[in-house]
């Protein structure tokens, strides 16, 4: 029995010894193994920390860079750490108190007010936070829901242990920063809380020297736009909003809830290409905050480093786009001061009401948008600064005109009609009508139109063939014509010549609309039967419901350029690699649509836009251009009333025998057409300059 009791005894003995190496073992690897020695008591925590992937290049066609990236620093809490640390409550108010000194904004999500009397403020921080709120409420001591926010900021001065003689305000500044450590403490998945984004030097170096435990700088990049230039189609970045993470970046690899993403213009457009995929970095870190080592996280045999986005080339010439905004803002401007500089008690002329205007040029071989300009614009290095400023702007400087205004176009519309009146048979190019000054045919019916000639001067435009009529942009001939022809006829060749339909550029714009009877019923009520023969006849000459953006109507050059041939408008040229070594994209020309245009026609427009840049209404600009260009002015009534200068629009497009570049100019309010013509002669200058046509400096084949 006693033998017994002794090799029991052993045995346990034994397992005792066991359990005491295994432990010395354990003890011996984490003092001595991974310490290096160090023997103190030391532990460390382990966390992951995005390393965010720059943001791909923004060029314009010729390798100017428009929207780079700049060295910038992030301020990122180890929640571990600063949770950790003795005093914490202290060294967070110290932390606060240097941000007001400095105005320095930080990242505080805590959905209450910063001030007393305290109350909720959900809606700026939008329903993702306000969710994550909804989870934090039960893990501090069971909170309820509908607990008010004074009530809220009293349990957790108790909970966080923030001293009585605080005031409401310090405790309310500490409770936001603690809120948002928590938050990363099992609560969510959220990665460290970046304290400050983007942090400017003075901010960092004085920040840093408080040696807040746990807040450290990480390298990063900040996007820098380098030009003035093209604010309205760039775009800009910010954080993914709540319903773009539900519905577009969720499930997309390289996301996450705080990346910054396009939110707009090209930036969003392009946002594919552009965004890199994230990093994730694992760092082990001891409770004093200094790194035990780091690594990047594996994630089936693959280190998760940050991988950089792609660069994209625009279609965009910098110099046309600096001619076209350069131009714009000096006529616009000189417009407005013509009305300025008015004695008192004389009239004003036209166009000193101007109120802004847009400009796009195109590549007609394919659809390339070389400019888009829009007046009066902004800067976008200060966007964010100037927000509220610029949305209560005179003339709205953040309304991109090139793509959701829609103008009614004119006489710029006519071409159209003479493609319609031709290809119908209802007329040929030397069909002659007589201008008589007041159409008559309706007066009966209190409609009697006149040509612009006889209001403005008594005078008519005599007999003209359709050639002499666009030269004239006699509305007489226009009006004739269009009573000639159904609606239909006129609605599917401005419908095949782009008017009214999508360009396919990737930027949103607004449709606009053309003038027909559905158009007019969706507009009135829904009533077909509101559609008069006066409607027709306004419509030939570009009046009544046709309304279109300047991106449309250069569309609609460029193919009347390309002889019906449509192409889809782009701003991309290419995409490529981060390294710019290779080229991963080339955008390739998109047919939309062909118009069929017999010989007839074709002569008809072609032979009459030129002889609007060399005898008619453009030949100010244009008499003795040494490159050859078909053009037409246009004159519209606004929807503003008669009290307001009209509406100015100039198409063109050149070498005229062989098309490469199509031109729209429009102003709001800016009188008459042949006043925007100067715009496009400065950017044909600046287009034809370095090639082989000749001397085309402004000024110098200029006609007085």
């Amino acid at each position: 029995m006693d033998r017994i009791t002794r090799v029991r005894a052993g045995i346990l003995l034994l397992a005792f010894s066991i359990v005491i190496g295994l432990f010395a073992f354990r003890l011996y690897d984490l003092q001595i193994i991974e310490t290096g020695g160090k023997v103190d008591n030391v532990k460390y925590y382990t966390t992951e920390t995005r390393v965010k992937a720059a943001r791909g290049e923004i060029t314009d066609r010729n390798g100017n860079v428009l929207v780079s990236n700049r060295a910038s620093y992030d301020l990122v809490f180890n929640h571990y750490v600063i949770c950790s640390a003795e005093g914490r409550n202290q060294l967070l108010l110290e932390l606060v108190q240097l941000c007001r000194e400095m105005e320095i904004p930080y990242t505080d999500r805590f959905p209450v007010t910063k001030t007393a009397p305290f109350s909720y403020i959900f809606d700026e921080v939008g329903p993702t936070w306000q969710g994550y709120f909804q989870k934090y409420l039960p893990e501090k001591g069971g909170l309820d829901s509908d607990i008010s926010a004074p009530l809220l900021i009293v349990k957790l001065r108790n909970h966080y242990g923030i001293p009585d003689t605080w005031s409401d305000t310090d405790a309310r500044a500490v409770i936001g920063i603690r809120y948002e450590l928590d938050l990363r403490q099992g609560i969510t998945n959220l990665p460290n809380y970046i304290f400050l984004e983007d942090a400017q030097s003075d901010a960092l170096a004085a920040i840093l020297e408080l040696n807040t435990p746990g807040l450290k700088a990480e390298a990063t990049t900040a996007r820098e736009y380098n030009t003035l230039y093209a604010a309205h189609i760039l775009g800009h970045v910010g954080s993914v909003t709540a319903d773009q993470w539900e519905n577009i970046y969720k499930d997309l690899e390289g996301y996450a809830k705080d990346t910054l993403v396009g939110q707009d213009g090209l930036e969003e457009a392009f946002e594919s290409y552009l965004h890199g995929i994230d990093g994730i970095r694992v760092d082990e870190t001891y409770t004093d905050g200094s790194l035990r080592r780091s690594y990047w996280k594996t994630v089936n045999g693959v280190e998760m480093r940050p991988v950089a986005g792609q660069n994209v080339e625009l279609s965009i010439d910098l110099n046309l786009q600096a001619t076209a905004e350069d131009q714009l803002a000096a006529l616009i401007t000189d417009l407005r001061q013509s009305g300025e500089n008015t004695p008192e008690g004389q009239a004003k002329p036209d166009g000193s009401d101007a109120e802004g205007g847009a400009v796009v040029v195109m590549d007609v071989k394919t659809g390339q948008v070389l400019a888009c300009a829009s007046y009066p614009t902004y800067n976008l290095s200060t966007f964010r600064e100037d927000f509220s400023e610029l949305q209560n702007a005179p003339y709205a400087p953040l309304y991109n005109r090139a793509l959701l205004a829609t103008y009614p176009p004119g006489s710029t519309y006519k071409m159209s009609m003479v493609i319609a009146g031709v290809n119908s048979g209802a007329i040929d190019r030397m069909t002659s009508i007589r201008d008589e000054g007041v159409f008559r045919k309706y007066e009966d019916s209190n409609f009697a139109p006149q040509c612009l000639i006889y209001t403005n001067n008594g005078w008519t435009h005599g007999s003209l063939n359709a050639m002499e009529a666009l030269r004239d942009s006699c509305n007489y001939y226009f009006y004739t014509l269009g009573d000639m022809l159904d609606i239909s006829v006129m609605d599917a060749t401005a419908k095949a010549l782009g008017l009214g339909e999508k360009t396919g550029v990737e930027l949103f714009e607004y449709l606009g609309h053309r003038s027909n009877p559905e158009t007019k019923a969706q507009l009135h009520d829904g009533d077909l039967g509101r559609w008069y023969a006066a409607d027709r006849v306004m419509t030939a000459i570009g009046q009544s419901e046709n309304r279109f953006t300047p991106m449309q109507l250069c569309v609609y050059t460029s193919t009347l350029a390309n002889r019906g041939t449509r192409y889809k408008a782009t701003f991309l040229n290419r995409v490529l690699t981060a390294d710019y070594g290779t080229v991963t994209l080339a955008n390739e020309p998109e047919i939309l649509s062909k118009l069929e245009i017999s010989d007839e026609a074709y002569l008809a427009y072609t032979e009459g836009m030129r002889m609007v840049a060399t005898d008619g209404t453009a030949a100010r600009f244009f008499k003795n251009y040494p490159i050859a260009i078909a053009a037409k002015t246009g004159t519209a009534q606004t929807d503003a009333g008669d009290k307001y200068s009209d509406n100015g629009a100039f198409v063109c497009y050149a070498p005229y025998d062989d098309p490469e570049i199509a031109v729209v100019v429009y102003g709001e309010k800016a009188g008459h057409g042949t006043t925007m013509a100067q715009i496009a002669k400065e950017l044909l200058d600046t287009y034809f300059a370095d090639r082989i046509y000749g001397d085309v400096i402004a000024g110098e084949n200029q006609v007085s």
